[in-house]
């Protein structure tokens, strides 16, 4: 389940852009913000700990599908079953095959969802029409606001693009037979913008993501999510206390700004590194 026909005419030489210096802009409090703590992932792999923020304003229904699922222990013990050097990292099969999904009902896509005036959406920059950005911790690209002028609703569509660290849902050639199965990006790779449905971002512990063994499919995987708990559910006074910067604050408007200079035509969003503080 994923990819298997889109990959086909797809070449896997995608590379990254340079790890670049953090900008000289100091970062105060209001450059952060606290995540609910109900959209937070906390998987804990055998190469350490990985939090996923989930981002329900793109993706409602994929967004609580991995919360039940989490809260029933579905993921508890699942592998990484397909992993490819320079793209992605599948897991969340309740059989470890690759093949199988929960006993929930297949889910319809939200490839894209509709943007209003009130989305907290962070423009950045606006490529050949379309508006790129942020809200919260995911990347997002968008029509311009100004096609709402024309939209019998008002709204413009926008989907999240699929940098380093965004969370993907898995799913057959049928565009609604996502069900269980997700996958989280090593590297860039937005050929499957409007693809598969993105719904989230690692915000810390894409360094264990890309150390997990790769193969299609893994010879005796053995790297695996060894528990999966939602923040919310952690004992206060065993939670972390997470926080990441605010696309809305200083130094995210500072640090696009410093990246645009830097690169110039060869500006991305995936350019942008949202630091996060975990204790």
């Amino acid at each position: 389940m994923i990819l298997r026909a889109l990959l086909a005419g797809l070449s896997l030489a995608t590379t990254s852009a340079p790890a670049l210096a953090a900008g000289p802009v100091k970062l105060v409090e209001a450059d952060w913000r606290t995540p609910a703590p109900d959209t937070i992932m906390v998987i804990d792999t055998n190469k350490g700990r990985v939090l996923v923020e989930l981002v329900p304003e793109v993706a409602p229904n994929h967004v609580a599908r991995l919360q039940d699922l989490t809260r029933v222990g579905v993921y508890d013990g699942r592998t990484f079953f397909r992993v490819i050097d320079r793209f992605m990292a599948q897991t969340g099969d309740p059989t470890n095959t690759g093949e199988g999904g929960s006993d929930r009902p297949n889910l319809k896509a939200e490839f894209t969802f509709r943007r209003t005036a009130d989305t907290a959406f962070v423009p950045m920059a606006a490529p050949a029409g379309l508006e790129v950005g942020f809200i919260k911790s995911l990347p997002v690209a968008s029509q311009a606001w100004s096609w709402n002028d024309v939209t019998p609703d008002r709204k413009v569509a926008a989907w999240g693009t699929y940098c380093s660290g965004v969370i993907g849902m898995a799913r057959d050639e049928d565009n609604n037979s996502a069900n269980s199965q997700f996958f989280l990006m090593r590297q860039p790779y937005p050929s499957l913008d409007k693809r598969y449905t993105a719904f989230g971002r690692v915000i810390s512990g894409l360094d264990a993501v890309r150390a997990i063994k790769t193969g299609e499919p893994v010879a005796a995987p053995q790297d695996q999510m060894q528990r999966v708990r939602l923040l919310s559910d952690i004992p206060a006074s065993q939670r972390p206390a997470v926080r990441v910067i605010d696309p809305r604050g200083p130094w995210f408007a500072a640090e696009t700004k410093r990246l645009r200079t830097l690169k110039g035509a060869d500006f991305s969003v995936c350019d942008i590194d949202l630091p996060v503080e975990v204790h």
